[in-house]
């Protein structure tokens, strides 16, 4: 199989994963499944933000490259089992990325960066995504990067301190509050 510069593409890319999947395919490919390859996820990504880090274009080409062969892979083995499709995938995402943003396909005004974040975190919240403010932090997050975000949805609602006494206030408020619940 040849594939020119103008003729790759996303279909290109599905042809590979369908041939290597195929009878006279690859055994190894053969044998993958969303749960076996979600390490490699996990590795391409970081390889990725890695390269992103570094500035190397090359490196970020090549990575960008892994990463998306690895998500299409992922798709197909679903679309293998008939549980959807690539056009369901993008039709999905497309929605939601325009109902996400209003400010741009709709009548809300958003003139800031945070005023877009209150609206994504409120419009979530509408579709019952984000039951609470800490909710859907994935656990599988590493646990610094999780504890970061926890942070970060904590301080949206008025949990954030300059200092540890502030903290250890709050603390004891709280806990007066319990007792006298």
């Amino acid at each position: 199989m040849k594939v020119t510069k103008e003729e790759a593409s996303f279909e290109t890319l599905r042809e590979i994963v369908k041939i290597l999947r195929g009878e006279n395919g690859c055994p190894w490919d053969r044998e993958q499944t969303p749960q076996t390859l979600k390490k490699y996820l996990i590795e391409e990504t970081y390889e990725l933000i890695e390269a992103i880090e570094k500035e190397k274009d090359e490196e970020i080409r090549e990575e960008l490259g892994d990463l998306l062969f690895l998500l299409i892979f992922i798709l197909y083995l679903y679309e293998e089992k008939n549980v959807f499709s690539y056009k369901d995938v993008f039709y999905y995402t497309a929605q939601k990325m325009i109902k996400r943003h209003p400010h741009v396909f709709g009548d809300e005004v958003a003139k800031t960066a945070e005023e877009v974040l209150k609206n994504w975190q409120r419009i979530k919240k509408e579709e019952g995504k984000s039951s609470s403010v800490l909710g859907n932090i994935p656990k599988s997050l590493p646990a610094l990067q999780r504890a970061f975000r926890l942070g970060e949805r904590a301080a949206r609602v008025g949990f954030d301190w300059e200092k540890p006494e502030e903290v250890l206030n709050k603390l004891s408020e709280e806990a007066a509050e319990l007792k006298e619940a």
